[in-house]
């Protein structure tokens, strides 16, 4: 068979060629930051090193303590989540026996007891578990709602990881509820254990049965948790504090990834639901001002479904719904046929595209001023712009994900038919008509292009991470020490001026926290330390400049020390913000708020990803 030769010059033309070559596939091009394999440090030590600070209130190092453990039961509920969420029924491929008289029963049971035994003690796991969380998150509402500790101040940090508590609750719970496989193949095992009589002890038998229960009984954490609340007198009063804040970090927009602010609406639903009781009426809370239902009804219309886990979703005014005390009345929005808003893509749109133009044309002015100026040292003012640039990224970011998310869990529990959309057949799947069906082209084009602005601000995002990173961290060395060295000098002088002992406490403990002084120590020469007026020619303190920021629990401490300061609730009858200055107070209320996104931003590299 005769060969025509092709020269390799002529060959690898014939190669290029084939770029040329248009292959029209309709689909978008939309290229996300490749993932490659990373070394990330991670900062965050879950208080490990809460000792370390011996000169911090103790109070404030003991809640540490208590939150590193509250932590790690966090953490091991995401497990628990994660194992039921990708929980897939195994029963079904065990062969079952035909009849009693099956010659190879016996060995099919001890197959199925063989296979299946692992998984069962992951449930037993996950049923102690559960009990375990809701004994120590109840330990802790119990000691909190004491009727001395209610005067007392309670963190933000706290009671927002109780609200995590809260939702752990409500996820792990609906996770249960909707999934059937897990009795299913629970079923299986058990019955194959009878007939092998693999349970004979009676220890074995009893968790046997407790596990049984638990698995058949719907609700069933859900109704524990509220069973057990409410044998602790005026716990009411504190949930209507974690509602309280959840309600107000939404409104300001305090969180940063879409998970957090779903949580924070999940933490809404679930919470009043736990406190409306026969003694309890949540409507009389709120002519009491204890509860702003109109704001939370805005909130629920606003978002009427969230993402529960994964692909799973939630709507959290069915736990109103569900509530005892439910009048429709209450919630005007929530309760009316009118669609949310976050089912419409097209009203977001337009100031999506605004944004993206303008942050993205800020981004590539900085871009390039950096890649052809060179500075060995930036100015306090230009690293705080671009700390702020870069904090504006990632809610941009956090912004245009959440529009997304929204939306198709809105479209996956409102599924169309064929009177809404004629192209949509009667026969269509269920799934079918909440995706394929669901939109429209208007939609669908928008959707591409919401997506292709994530991926495309993600990857110039990434591109700028080595210059964000030093700087965001020479940014916030820089504002902490000058707040905690200069601008806290003044009150500190005033409360040992006029013998505020607690005030001064609490600021000389904010310093000796996380100040880096100059030369190793603090200015013993200093006039503010003895509460006397600085000299007419000042006195000079020189603030160091560095590229590091404070550690996790640093940051904690200093955060909770100062809030504190400024909270309305201190423990005593007279509050501590009353003794401080108005401007002070000003200060100081702005450094909390400001300080918030400090971890983020420390936390940069995998924030974007």
């Amino acid at each position: 068979m005769a060969t025509d030769k092709v020269t390799l010059t002529d060959a690898l033309s014939n190669v290029d060629v084939l770029d040329e070559l248009t292959l029209p596939d309709e689909q978008p091009c939309i290229e996300a930051q490749p993932c490659s394999i990373l070394y990330q440090a991670d900062f965050d030590t879950n208080f490990e090193d809460r000792n370390g600070f011996v000169t911090g209130i103790a109070k404030y190092i003991e809640e540490a303590t208590v939150h590193a453990s509250l932590n790690e039961l966090l953490e091991e509920g995401q497990v628990h989540a994660v194992m039921l969420y990708t929980w897939r029924c195994c029963s079904r491929a065990i062969p079952q026996p035909k009849s009693n008289e099956q010659p190879n029963r016996a060995e099919i049971y001890e197959k199925t007891v063989e296979v299946l035994g692992p998984e069962v003690n992951k449930l037993l796991q996950f049923m102690h578990f559960q009990r375990k969380a809701i004994e120590r998150f109840c330990g802790e509402v119990k000691r909190l709602c004491h009727a001395e500790k209610r005067k007392d101040f309670v963190s933000e940090a706290y009671l927002l990881t109780l609200g995590k508590f809260i939702n752990m609750f409500a996820v792990l719970d609906e996770l249960k509820n909707m999934k059937s496989s897990v009795k299913n193949d629970y079923s299986s095992y058990r019955r194959a254990a009878q007939f092998l009589k693999v349970m004979a002890d009676s220890h074995t038998l009893q968790e046997s049965q407790n596990l049984s229960m638990f698995l058949a009984t719907q609700n069933k954490i859900r109704d524990t948790v509220k069973e057990n609340l409410e044998k602790i007198p005026a716990y009411e009063d504190l949930l209507s504090d974690v509602v309280n804040l959840c309600v107000q970090m939404f409104e300001s927009k305090m969180y940063l990834t879409p998970s957090e602010k779903h949580m924070l609406v999940k933490v809404m639903g679930f919470g009043l639901f736990l406190m409306d009781n026969e003694l309890c009426n949540i409507n009389k809370l709120d002519q009491k001002k204890k509860l702003n239902l109109g704001k939370i009804d805005r909130i629920f219309k606003n978002l009427e479904v969230v993402p529960l886990f994964g692909d799973m979703q939630i709507a959290p005014f069915n736990y109103i719904k569900r509530s005892k005390h439910f009048e429709p009345g209450r919630w005007p929005l929530s309760s009316s046929p009118q669609i949310s808003p976050q089912a419409d893509l097209m009203v977001h749109l337009p100031q999506i595209r605004e944004d993206h133009v303008k942050y993205i044309s800020e981004l590539a002015r900085y871009s390039n001023e950096v890649t052809t100026t060179y500075k060995e040292t930036r100015t306090d003012t230009e690293n705080k712009d671009t700390a702020e640039l870069a904090l504006r990224g990632l809610q941009l970011l956090s912004e245009w994900t959440s529009v997304v998310t929204e939306l198709y869990s809105w479209k996956l529990l409102h599924p169309t038919d064929h009177h809404q959309n004629k192209e949509c057949p009667v026969e269509a799947e269920e799934y079918e008509r909440a995706t394929r069906y669901n939109y429209t082209d208007e939609e669908k084009f928008a959707l591409i292009e919401v997506i292709a602005m994530i991926k495309g601000l993600q990857v110039l995002m990434a591109r700028m991470e080595t210059v964000f990173t030093d700087t965001i961290r020479r940014n916030i060395y820089a504002e902490l020490q000058d707040f905690v060295q200069l601008t806290l000098r003044e009150p500190l002088r005033k409360a040992i001026k006029n013998k505020k002992d607690l005030i001064r406490s609490i600021l000389v403990s904010v310093r000796e926290t996380c100040a880096d002084w100059q030369r190793g120590v603090e200015p013993s020469a200093d006039p503010a330390l003895k509460g006397k007026k600085d000299p007419d020619v000042g006195f000079g303190i020189k603030v160091p400049r560095r590229n590091v920021g404070p550690s996790s629990t640093q940051l904690y401490m200093v955060r909770t020390m100062l809030e504190s300061l400024i909270a309305d609730k201190s423990g005593g009858k007279r509050t501590l913000r009353k003794d401080i200055d108005g401007q002070y107070l000003m200060q100081i209320d702005q450094f909390h708020k400001t300080s918030f996104f400090w971890s983020y931003l420390l936390g940069f590299s995998r924030m974007y990803t």
